[in-house]
């Protein structure tokens, strides 16, 4: 269970190759690599339990720089490649980074977080950026065998900033842990998703992102090879299950969306029927969009609701699912308690908040409130992620929103989740969000703020056509008073929105205790 194993079982086996540039890496060569970044890594000063910062775009050399850290005992803090300068200083500073890595392609700003902070080292990956050391000509001066003092690091993630700045969450490293030492994800992905060392899995997303980072980590662990988009396009996805076989992938709702919204003679001339498991999680999916690709994948679509957190996870199967639509399944990691405003567990099929029981709850690095938020008020052996959903008779359980995003238009609660699902289906709508907005009368209404399908033009005809078909599929009090039309809304690469920034242009710093 570490590419070491198979780096000496199956050497010159692909661990992974790059969708565009067509580069392989195999085992041998990831195990070697990472070796000789491992030994600079010591030489730089760095022991178990600092930290190192990755600023990059997805290519060959961001695996083996992770692996790197994983095997010398250090956390590896991963940074979303579409940050400006502030915001990479503020994870290096917050995370206490001692290194970083970026690649050529970041150079501008590089340079820039280089003239504000102050850290031991900074390498570059995938060229040269003036002031910073090539890190492909500083590894190869070291041996390809491993460090003296080898033992297992973990990644320490920033929470991606939709609800406010970034929090690190930093899990306690266990030291001398084995580098090859199992997991909770390890034995999902063996026994759930059925991997093994003969899987092809295909990743669509950006690296840094949480789920994509230690899914494919995971899987490299157990010996399959992956297939590793530098962007996701939906045609050239499709494209790449074909060419390679793929038979496991990991996607989030609104690669779904995009797959669907392609011309039929489109999805219909690639051949899909090498998947075996597809796992979606990251946003909620639209109920209608996930029964449109079971009927278009089969029942091979699997859904998991986790966090970076790592504090519960459950999990749902399409037969469960196509008979609790809506579901994101029953716990695999811990045990789901719904809890009032007061902390009471209320009746199944009440709302509430989700909370998680018998795991370890989250650590927000720098932030001990935001860790004692996280726990149930009475019951600190329960902890949140913030989300609102229910339960029903048979266990499983449904999402209803963030509690954060919760409207309350005159003292009723809207949850705008179901309104942004009726939405995304109608045919002239790319993306959508469901926000409040201040009203005299009611403290908050409802409004949708709707990103036009290509070639549609926003129009006010448009707007009342939007909001009669929301009515015609919604209660009215939970449908948008009004819409307006923004040509790209705010989205992360990994499919989640930036609710909180489509949120501020309407409500400002205003202080509202609703925002």
């Amino acid at each position: 269970m570490h590419p070491f194993h198979h780096a000496k079982a199956r050497p010159d086996h692909p661990a992974y190759k790059m969708a565009g540039s067509g580069e392989v890496v195999t085992f041998r060569q990831l195990d070697e690599r990472s070796n000789q970044i491992a030994h600079a890594l010591r030489e730089a000063g760095c022991q178990p339990g600092d930290t190192i910062a990755l600023f990059a775009e997805n290519s060959p050399r961001y695996f083996e720089v992770c692996w790197a850290a994983q095997r010398s005992g250090l956390y590896f803090v991963c940074i979303s490649s579409r940050l400006t300068t502030p915001e990479v200083q503020y994870i290096i500073e917050d995370s206490g980074s001692k290194l970083l890595i970026t690649d050529a392609h970041k150079s501008a700003v590089a340079q820039d977080v280089k003239s504000v902070t102050k850290l031991d080292q900074y390498w570059s990956i995938d060229g040269d950026i003036p002031g910073f050391t090539a890190l492909e000509t500083l590894q190869r001066k070291f041996p390809v065998t491993p460090i003296l003092d080898e033992m297992a690091g973990t990644d320490m993630l920033y929470s991606s900033g939709t609800t406010g700045r970034p929090k690190g969450i930093r899990p306690p490293l266990e030291r001398g842990l084995p580098i090859d030492a199992d997991n909770v994800l390890i034995q999902i992905c063996r026994g759930l998703a059925g991997v093994t060392e003969d899987s092809i899995y295909l990743s669509p997303a950006p690296l840094y992102h949480a789920a994509p980072l230690r899914w494919s980590m995971a899987m490299t662990r157990l010996g399959a090879s992956l297939v590793i988009m530098e962007k996701f396009d939906p045609e050239n996805y499709l494209h790449l299950v074909e060419k390679h076989r793929v038979t496991h992938s990991q996607l989030v709702p609104t690669m779904f969306v995009k797959m669907l919204k392609l011309p039929p003679e489109v999805r219909e001339k690639y051949d899909v029927s090498s998947l075996q498991f597809a796992i979606h999680a990251a946003a909620p999916c639209p109920i209608p969009i996930k029964q449109k690709m079971i009927e278009w994948w089969g029942p091979i679509i699997d859904e998991y609701y986790a966090g970076s957190e790592g504090n519960g996870m459950t999990w749902v199967r399409s037969p469960d699912w196509m008979t609790h639509k809506g579901t994101v399944g029953k716990p695999v990691h811990g045990v789901v308690h719904i809890c009032d405003e007061e902390g009471n567990e209320v009746p199944v099929g009440d709302e509430g908040q989700v909370y998680f029981g018998g795991t370890v709850a989250p650590t927000y690095h720098n932030d001990p409130e935001k860790t004692k938020g996280a726990l149930h008020a009475t019951r600190p052996d329960l902890s949140s992620l913030g989300d609102v959903g229910k339960l029903d008779e048979d266990g499983f359980l449904y999402l209803t929103d963030r509690k954060a995003f919760m409207i309350i238009s005159g003292g009723v609660n809207i949850y705008p989740q179901e309104c942004e699902n009726i939405l995304i289906t109608h045919p002239k709508v790319a993306d959508c969000a469901v926000i409040g907005v201040p009203d005299e009368e009611f403290g908050e209404a409802v409004k949708a703020v709707v990103q036009p399908a290509a070639g549609v033009a926003p129009s006010p005809e448009l707007a009342a056509e939007l909001m009669a078909f929301c009515q015609a599929n919604l209660s009215k009090i939970k449908c948008p008073k009004s819409v307006d039309f923004d040509p790209e809304l705010p989205r992360h690469p990994t499919g989640k929105l930036y609710k909180r920034l489509v949120r501020d242009r309407y409500w400002g710093k205003t202080g509202s205790r609703i925002v």
